[in-house]
């Protein structure tokens, strides 16, 4: 059996894919994307895709078919995970979880990631087409004002995450004894914000702290 997670090592999306086919105890290989240059997911997907996480399992490509879909969660799930990436009874409290980590959560963690991980770039020319990528999306100077604003983005990321916090002193995940997906989509965000030391959990955020430390060592 061969399997190849495409990925870029930050990335909130990859990094709840990476951690799930560990917890499930997939043997996989790791290849790093260059976040200026897909080419090699676009090869593979025959140009219908070129974002991260790309998983590829014997020959056939999985990726996401919308900006919102689960597709290669599900995959994980229904091909190793034996549905406890997604088990039923806790189907709707599971997809609501991710869908506001995915969407409010990331909307803070990757500025607070972003405004350290773009300047250092070394290559220029791989820089300006990250700068130049962000900038078709949320406009000019948008690095420059996520740096500005960083303290009122901290803030209030921390405002969101306190219901993690709360959730998490008294279960050891999410939604109870045993990791659903959410708890990989929050493994995913807070590992981008924290990726490299770029940013740090807070004192106060011990809970949080503690989950990071049991996700990565949980295995079903």
């Amino acid at each position: 059996m061969s399997v190849v997670l495409y990925h870029m090592p930050h990335s909130p999306y990859a990094i709840p894919i990476r951690q799930s086919l560990t917890a499930c105890g997939v043997a996989f290989d790791l290849r790093e994307v260059p976040n200026h240059d897909r080419s090699e997911i676009i090869r593979l997907t025959g140009g219908a895709y070129y974002q991260v996480p790309l998983l590829v399992h014997d020959g056939r490509a999985i990726y996401e078919s919308s900006a919102d879909s689960l597709d290669v969660a599900r995959y994980v799930d229904a091909t190793w995970g034996r549905r406890r990436l997604f088990p039923e009874h806790y189907s709707a409290a599971n997809l609501c979880l991710t869908e506001w980590i995915e969407d409010a959560v990331e909307a803070h963690t990757f500025k607070l990631a972003d405004i350290h991980y773009i300047p250092v770039m070394e290559d220029v020319i791989a820089r300006t087409m990250v700068v130049r990528h962000k900038e078709r999306r949320f406009g000019r100077g948008c690095v420059e004002q996520w740096t500005r604003d960083a303290a009122t983005i901290r803030a209030d990321l921390d405002r969101l995450l306190a219901r993690c916090e709360t959730t998490l002193r008294h279960s050891p995940f999410l939604l109870g004894p045993a990791a659903v997906y959410a708890d990989f989509a929050l493994f995913g965000v807070l590992g981008n914000l924290c990726h490299h030391g770029w940013n740090q959990l807070s004192p106060e955020q011990t809970a949080l702290r503690d989950f990071v430390g049991r996700l990565g060592a949980w295995r079903y």
